[in-house]
């Protein structure tokens, strides 16, 4: 029988000036989502959205919105797995170039000194483990401009960070990485998730360095170089302030995760 997942995200915004927003919720192109909607209003009138496509099936929602409160309400039941992620040659060239928050440039001879004689999978389950030795989960030591060098230097952050710093690690070694925000059964404490995928063997497999969720379960959204190409909101012309954020998804089956064992993203 096919696994079955349900994903819902609902978001609350406070918006005081005319503002341009761009989503990125709505799980990606390929993944069989059976049932899906995304409502977005402002003080209870409809907005609608204008969908577009970005790299790897990221789907966005592009709209504006006048002052007022923003409610944005996404779900989607998903049956079975998507395709395993196709690999282009200039994956191989974007996704080992250092990025915004993924300075793996700063961090070339911490990384070899740390990893010498590895190679292929062994390598990318090391440095996952590693990061995970090296950080505590601590959301309070997250920095919203922060990179793979500040994380290292706090010892602690979030999912992001966590995601930021193996990202890094990997490209240093030369092992294309890149970040994928995903919805992730099991999470606890649950949210919207990162985590990274990294290219062995001509495969994309997933490296969660928090293990705070089974890798089996996770549900693709959105898949770029670092969180600045897969933030869930992002807006300009005017701030905006979230006033609530609730997130939730489901299996209807445990899932289990083995960790010796390299798992596509499906």
């Amino acid at each position: 029988m096919s696994l079955r997942r349900e994903v819902r995200t609902s978001l609350t915004f406070q918006v005081d000036d005319p503002t341009a927003f761009v989503l990125a919720l709505e799980v990606a192109e390929g993944v069989p989502a059976a049932v899906e909607s995304l409502r977005v209003r402002l003080d209870g009138a409809t907005i609608e959205t204008r969908p577009t496509r970005e790299d790897h099936g990221t789907r966005l929602a592009l709209f504006e919105a006048t002052p007022g409160i923003l409610q944005v309400d996404y779900a989607a039941t998903v049956i079975g797995r998507a395709e395993p992620a196709p690999v282009d040659p200039l994956d191989e060239v974007v996704y080992l170039r250092p990025s915004r928050y993924v300075q793996s440039d700063a961090l070339t001879g911490v990384a070899r000194s740390t990893f010498p004689g590895l190679a292929g999978w062994p390598l990318v389950r090391a440095v996952g483990d590693w990061v995970y030795d090296q950080l505590d989960y601590r959301p309070e030591a997250s920095s919203p401009t922060g990179g793979a060098v500040e994380t290292l230097d706090a010892g602690a952050g979030v999912c992001r960070d966590f995601a930021h710093l193996t990202a890094a690690m990997l490209r240093a070694l030369d092992v294309p990485a890149r970040v994928v925000a995903v919805y992730a059964p099991e999470l606890e404490p649950m949210d919207l998730h990162a985590v990274v995928e990294a290219l062995v063997e001509g495969r994309w497999v997933v490296v969660d360095s928090t293990r705070l969720a089974p890798r089996s379960g996770l549900v693709r959204i959105a898949t770029g170089r670092d969180a600045a190409d897969t933030a869930f909101e992002t807006n300009t012309l005017a701030d905006v302030t979230l006033l609530s954020m609730e997130i939730d998804a489901q299996a209807d089956a445990p899932l289990s995760d083995d960790p010796d064992e390299p798992v596509e993203l499906s």
